[in-house]
């Protein structure tokens, strides 16, 4: 799958080079941060990547304690996610998305966006705690999100291989039955041959 990895490591590398400041950096995949590191990219972890959606919500937990751990720290946070998303069939394309901070067009459609029952929300506790509470949520549905398409993306991309890899042989098959086919006649006529020769020797005129 060195496809599948350098098309969304490629994608980050183009990315954050149009970004202000030295990024800091956490991959998903031995292959993937292989491909970071030989850009020279500042790595600062490595996440297994996850085999099946049961694997998901660990990954996204360790991401998100990792993300918000330098938050508390006190540093401003920009965090930006890059993944592979399927489009159609075995056929994908990169994608990034800016998680945090949330952009004004962000909070603008969510400001604009009428609340679906006629029951307004009531904030229990405090307006910052609450605020906080979402914005993990967000994150982990963004994060969950874009771990299962590429999941679905990668698995698919293996799909469509194991298809071409099938045609491949039955293409190659056919080819080698084709021959043996023409083999096995060309030995059949020479034997026939050989035998009418003989036959015509042993009968002709002495």
């Amino acid at each position: 799958m060195g496809a599948f990895n350098g098309v969304v490591a490629d994608h980050a590398v183009k990315t954050l080079a149009a970004l202000p400041g030295t990024p800091q950096v956490w991959a998903v995949g031995e292959r993937v941060h292989a491909r970071l590191a030989d850009a020279g990219l500042p790595l600062m972890g490595l996440f297994t990547v996850p085999n099946s959606v049961q694997a998901i919500t660990p990954l996204v937990g360790q991401i998100l304690v990792d993300s918000l751990a330098r938050r508390s720290e006190g540093e401003a946070v920009e965090l930006h996610l890059f993944y592979n998303r399927p489009t159609s069939g075995a056929v994908y394309e990169p994608v990034t998305q800016r998680l945090l901070p949330l952009d004004d067009t962000c909070r603008r459609e969510l400001a604009e966006r009428p609340w679906p029952t006629r029951n307004p929300p009531k904030v229990m506790g405090g307006g910052t705690a609450t605020v906080w509470a979402l914005i993990r949520e967000f994150l982990f549905v963004s994060l969950f999100r874009a771990c299962a398409d590429s999941l679905a993306s990668e698995n698919a991309s293996r799909l469509a291989a194991m298809q071409r890899a099938d045609k491949n042989i039955d293409e190659l098959l056919d080819d080698l039955n084709g021959t043996f086919h023409r083999v096995r006649q060309s030995a059949i006529d020479e034997e026939l041959f050989d035998v009418i020769s003989g036959f015509e020797a042993l009968t002709g005129p002495q």
